[in-house]
């Protein structure tokens, strides 16, 4: 199959995650070696520990801060030594920042969205595509978002860092083509993990409040952002560079 992965090393940043977790035991059980990368600990520890009950020995997790320069060159460089290459990288690190306007948000709040958000994307692939370069190319795949696409109120930090993703994305499959490394980026739309929860009291809500803007008639689901994930990272997608795959069940479309 062309979606086998097993002579590939993946970086998933945001491991711990739902949505990047999906997509760390993805690649794994599409064969590829996976670095596990969050900044919180014990939940980076049961994915992994999550991933190598079922596919033994494929997924090794490493404590980072991804907005931090030194703590991503070092991370990178460790992913290196231990698997002697890295050839797909996966960036999902996120902050949603208090909901309120630009007069209401804290500048801190606003530096911190922009931080891991976006500068978090620059700095992985500022140090990890030469070693993509060194493996003969491979695959950069950036978490944008629908609201990328379109506003939603009182989200300034996010929505903007969203779209900078998706533009990020597009300038970096230009600049690294000459190095066969395709570079794309997925726009979810509402999928069904606990970070739903933190601004709505139960996931029914969030349901009552969010399928009906999504044609589909649901939320999505991790697993199924793990798939578009999949074909982006793998041999399937060889002519595909500087896209934004929306996996949103038709959420942008009206």
């Amino acid at each position: 199959m062309r979606n086998d992965l097993s002579n590939d090393v993946a970086f998933v940043t945001a491991a711990g995650g739902a949505i990047a977790g999906a997509i760390a035991a993805r690649f794994a059980e599409a064969g590829a070696k996976v670095c596990c990368i969050d900044i919180h600990e014990e939940n980076l520890r049961k994915r992994v520990v999550a991933i190598n009950e079922q596919f033994p020995g494929q997924a090794e997790g490493f404590v980072c801060d991804a907005s931090d320069e030194d703590a991503v060159r070092s991370t990178v460089e460790k992913a290196k030594q231990r698997f002697g290459k890295i050839s797909i990288v996966l960036n999902a690190a996120a902050f949603s920042e208090k909901v309120g306007s630009v007069v209401e948000m804290s500048l801190s709040d606003w530096n911190k969205v922009i931080a891991v958000n976006l500068t978090s994307v620059f700095l992985v692939c500022k140090y990890t595509a030469p070693i993509l370069r060194e493996a003969g190319g491979g695959s950069i795949i950036n978490i944008g978002s629908t609201f990328g696409r379109v506003v939603v109120p009182k989200r300034p930090g996010y929505t903007t860092t969203k779209a900078a993703v998706i533009q990020l994305t597009k300038s970096m499959a230009i600049d690294l083509a000459e190095w066969n490394i395709r570079v794309n980026s997925i726009s979810p739309g509402a999928i069904e993990t606990a970070r739903l929860l933190d601004r709505h009291p139960s996931m029914e809500a969030v349901r009552e409040k969010f399928v009906p803007k999504h044609p589909i008639g649901r939320l999505g689901q991790p697993e199924e952002i793990a798939n578009a994930a999949l074909f982006l990272a793998s041999r399937d997608a060889s002519f595909v560079t500087a896209s934004d795959l929306l996996v949103d069940g038709g959420y942008t479309a009206i």
